[in-house]
């Protein structure tokens, strides 16, 4: 399964500890899963879990940079996206195209407009919780 997780889903992990938490672990550590980047994903990611304002410890910041390093599949882009509902967020579209991501894990609301876009289920994390992880064998 090819999985593309948006950057909330790493930030409320990040701070809360709970179902977020629980995906990304669950999709780490499942040699079925890969979960793919960007290099843009990736720079995002690690940019928003050092942002002053949300005052990671080090220790935290460091265990989710290591994650990222160890658990993430990198991939080349060569596809420019239009989504005028949010244009920060067509990487993650482009990702999950140039993918051919079975999953891309949201909260964003706003994605709900790209679904006509792709074949990507686009879900929430609850719903992948319940829907995947609890009923994996």
């Amino acid at each position: 399964m090819i999985v593309v997780i948006d950057t909330s889903v790493l930030i409320s992990a990040a701070f809360r500890d709970r179902t977020p938490e629980e995906v990304i672990l669950f999709v780490t550590g499942q040699d079925a899963f890969h979960w793919i980047v960007s290099g843009e994903i990736l720079a995002e990611y690690r940019e928003v879990l050092s942002r002053p304002k949300f005052d990671l410890s080090e220790e935290i910041l460091n265990h989710w940079i290591e994650i990222l390093e160890s658990s993430t599949v990198e991939i080349d882009i060569d596809l420019e996206i239009n989504f005028p509902r949010d244009r920060k967020d067509a990487k993650f579209i482009a990702c999950a195209l140039a993918a051919q991501a079975n999953f891309f894990i949201t909260g964003d609301h706003d994605f709900n407009e790209a679904r006509q876009m792709m074949n990507t289920t686009i879900i929430s994390v609850s719903l992948f919780k319940r829907t995947v992880c609890d009923n994996w064998i």
